[in-house]
Order: C-alpha cells, then structure tokens, then sequence
C-alpha cells in the first residue's frame, strides 16, 4: 500500500496518480468473489474473535479496512495520500471507521492504542524498518497483536522483506511471532505467484 508522509511519492511511485487504477490489482480491489473471501478468511483467523481497534497503516484504499469493519472491528486507516483516502472513505462510509492522512513510519494517532496493527506490503518500502517496528509497537495495548503482509518481489532486482529478516527485526518486540507462507494460495493474488509473498503474527 502506500506508505510516505506528507508527500505523495514512495520511490518513483506517485501514489494520487495511481489511485485511481489501485483497485484494479486483484489483490488491491478485491473485487472478485473468490480473492475477497480468501483475504476475508485470513483476516478471521488473523484478527481476535472479538471486535477490537484495528490500526491499518499505508490502508491505500480501504480494501482491508473494509474486511476487517464487516468482521466487526473499528478501524483507523492511515494513508499518506489524500486520493487513496478519498477511495477508502467512499468505501466505508457509514462504518466504524476513521481515516488519517499522514506517514506510516509515525502514525498521527496521538495517545491512542491499538488491539491490532495491521500493515500489508508497506514495510519494505521504509528507510528503517526495525525503528519503524519500534514505532508500531509503542502503539499496541498489552495483549495485541502485529498482523504484518510482506514479501520480495522480482528476479532481476529484487524488492521487499525477507521473511527470516522481518521475524528478526520484530523479535525483541514480541513474545512469540509465526511466519505463514501466502505465496502457494493462488485465491490471495488473483493468479498463482511465484516469489515470497507471508504474513508475520506477532504477538505482545
């Protein structure tokens, strides 16, 4: 998702620019009935049983803000760039859910505190992951939860997080955390993938 402060560039990407065709990824939109219920059921698993604060950071365009509202949640989402913002409250308007404009490493949440900090494909874009970790942590309650969807992606240059180096960086911060291997679950992306695509649950 996206991930910068008060500008609306990560790299070369232009995040308003790309707002507008964001959710035609498979992954990005969900529009399609099977990819929805496949992120639908992992975020069940993923999330408590009971309706808790879910902080989505880099939310992009509410996608899974919006599963984790039906699911019973309240949601904040924070997003760097207005126009995803824009997308993502058209999309869940008249749910229990918020959404801030403002940098994902340094959430503008102010002295509130979460049951679950939910991040998908955000952290590798960072400058430094392991402060930003840090950062995250501060803003869990006692009892919460890391939900953390990372991957690398590319042959020739590769980007992203390994998952052996997230489960590193975030161990100090937790008291246990598990990998969970998403790459060989075509209905996730829309179309079978080959590189390293994981969820890391870490709990405090």
């Amino acid at each position: 998702m996206t991930d910068e402060g008060d500008t609306t560039t990560t790299g070369r990407v232009d995040w308003d620019a790309a707002a507008a065709a964001f959710d035609d990824e498979p992954d990005h939109g969900l529009r399609d009935p099977e990819v929805r219920a496949a992120w639908a059921d992992r975020l069940r698993a993923w999330l408590p049983g009971r309706p808790a604060d879910v902080l989505d950071v880099g939310c992009g365009t509410g996608s899974l803000s919006l599963l984790a509202a039906e699911q019973g949640h309240r949601v904040t989402g924070v997003d760097g760039s207005a126009h995803m913002l824009g997308l993502a409250r058209a999309k869940l308007a008249g749910r229990d859910a918020v959404f801030l404009r403002g940098d994902a490493a340094a959430p503008p949440v102010g002295e509130r505190r979460f049951d679950v900090v939910l991040v998908r494909h955000v952290l590798w874009t960072l400058p430094d992951p392991a402060r930003v970790l840090r950062h995250w942590r501060a803003l869990l309650r006692p009892g919460g939860r890391f939900v953390l969807v990372e991957g690398v992606w590319g042959t020739v240059d590769p980007v992203g997080v390994p998952a052996d180096r997230l489960t590193a960086l975030l161990a100090p911060l937790v008291d246990h955390a598990r990998v969970e291997r998403l790459s060989d679950d075509a209905r996730l992306w829309g179309r079978a993938v080959t590189d390293e695509r994981y969820a890391v649950l870490g709990a405090v």
